[in-house]
C-alpha cells in the first residue's frame, strides 16, 4: 500500500493550500503527514512550515501543484461563467411561462440591478477591446 500513496498531500483551502509529506514507510506501518508548507494561489508564494527548509523535490513539488490549480481554477471560472448563462435562460423561461406575481415581486428588482451591472460591465469591457483591436 505505501508504494501506492503519494509523496505529498496538498490538504486544499480556499486561498490555496496546506502541504504535507506523506510517509508510510515508519515501524507502525502507519500513514504519517508531515506539514512542511502552506501555499497562497491568489499572490502566487508558499512559505516553509515553522522553521523547516523546503528541498528542491518540495518546491518542484508545490510549483507543480500551484500551477495545475491555478489552471483548474481559471477552468472552473469559465464553466462557472457557462453556467451562468444556462441558469439566465432558465430564469427567462420560468418568469415567462410559470412565476407568480407575488415570485416575481420578490426577485424583480435584483435580477434587474444585477443584470444593469453585468451589462454595464460587458459593454464597458467589450469597447475597451475593440479600441485596442482585439476580437469583437
Amino acid at each position: 500500500m505505501a508504494t501506492d500513496l503519494p509523496q505529498y498531500y496538498f490538504r486544499v483551502r480556499e486561498n490555496g493550500a496546506i502541504v504535507f509529506r506523506v510517509d508510510a514507510e515508519n515501524r507502525q506501518r502507519r500513514i504519517d503527514m508531515e506539514q512542511i508548507a502552506v501555499i497562497n494561489v491568489k499572490n502566487g508564494q508558499y512559505k516553509p512550515h515553522g522553521d523547516r527548509t523546503l528541498s528542491k523535490p518540495d518546491s518542484a513539488a508545490i510549483e507543480a501543484w500551484m500551477h495545475n490549480r491555478i489552471e483548474l481554477l481559471a477552468k472552473r471560472d469559465i464553466d462557472d461563467i457557462h453556467r451562468a448563462v444556462d441558469y439566465l435562460n432558465i430564469t427567462t423561461q420560468w418568469v415567462q411561462s410559470k412565476a407568480e406575481d407575488e415570485q416575481l415581486e420578490d426577485v424583480t428588482d435584483a435580477l434587474l440591478m444585477a443584470m444593469h451591472d453585468l451589462r454595464s460591465v460587458l459593454v464597458r469591457k467589450k469597447a475597451e477591446r475593440m479600441m485596442r483591436g482585439g476580437d469583437d
